[in-house]
């Protein structure tokens, strides 16, 4: 269980990340100041960037939340199971829960939008999908024969059917006219590529 501190401070980044998404979508990324920010959340600037390196880290604050589902999925997986089956796995639950992180509702359109509409969140993205590939292919040394590769591979694949079903929703396309169509996709990648991988 969590200290009372470790829960004051989860609570605080919370806090600075929800009120900030808020001002984000409102107003636009680049609209919106650190100064602004700290305001609104009742805490300094100095505590923001605290838990926030950068501007863009505030808006995209479960990046964090990626890299400890891919561990998870990687080395939780059944015996004998491959990671890049785990990683399927992982994928159509998200989809299926309708996870701010790999799931579609409604309701993150105004998210996405906000992301098209800056250059230093659309940078930051492309930036944080290194990252993830990076981490899933520390994750696989050892396990499996072409780490690197298998991690760039499965990400670009998630990458691609996640963002082809996001444009469908942003061209005026409903989550649950787009699930379906999703979840196979998925399916299909990531069928595709353990079969190319064995």
């Amino acid at each position: 269980m969590a200290s009372l501190r470790e829960r004051k401070k989860a609570e605080t980044r919370q806090r600075i990340a929800d009120v900030a998404t808020v001002m984000f979508i409102q107003r636009g990324f680049d609209n919106v100041t650190i100064t602004e920010i700290a305001e609104a959340a009742d805490v300094s600037k100095v505590t923001v960037f605290n838990y926030f390196p950068r501007k863009e880290d505030i808006f995209f604050d479960r990046f964090p939340q990626v890299r400890e589902l891919l561990t998870a999925a990687v080395d939780g997986r059944a015996d004998g199971e491959s990671p890049v089956v785990a990683l399927r796995r992982l994928f159509v639950d998200l989809a299926e829960q309708g996870h701010p992180i790999g799931g579609f509702r409604d309701r993150y359109l105004p998210f996405w939008r906000t992301v098209l509409g800056s250059a230093a969140l659309r940078a930051r993205a492309r930036e944080a999908v290194e990252e993830f590939e990076a981490h899933l292919a520390g994750l696989l040394t050892g396990i499996d024969p072409h780490p690197r590769l298998t991690a760039a591979l499965a990400i670009a694949a998630f990458r691609t059917v996640f963002t082809h079903t996001a444009a469908r929703m942003l061209a005026d396309a409903t989550a649950d006219e787009v699930i379906t169509d999703h979840i196979a996709a998925v399916e299909h990648a990531f069928d595709t590529l353990a079969g190319g991988l064995t």
